[in-house]
């Protein structure tokens, strides 16, 4: 049996486990700049940092999240995008398949 005690002892320590463990779950999950798909489709976490010589169709203020396939809200930091499967794109970030949403 435990006492109050040690419970209110161990809850916040599980708490922060639990926290971390999400956080480094959601950063897992999300694409990296050399994946193979990401490679293919110019994909950056940060559009600013497009090739502009390679992408000549990237255009100042294009991003994942004011793209029409980005499927998180226009605010959040990551949504999911389905030229990615399961993983998730930066709301900064770009590809060439940006397309305008409509």
């Amino acid at each position: 049996m435990t006492s109050r005690r040690r419970f209110i002892q161990i809850v916040p320590v599980a708490g922060a486990a639990l926290l971390g463990a999400s956080a480094a779950s959601a950063q897992a999950n999300m694409v990296g700049e050399k994946d193979a798909q990401a490679v293919a489709l110019g994909y950056v976490a940060d559009a600013t940092k497009a090739d502009k010589a390679k992408y000549k169709q990237y255009a100042a203020g294009q991003t994942c999240a004011n793209c029409a396939l980005y499927q998180g809200k226009a605010a959040d930091a990551a949504g999911g995008c389905p030229l990615f499967g399961t993983k998730q794109v930066a709301g900064k970030g770009w590809c060439s398949a940006w397309a305008k949403k409509g």
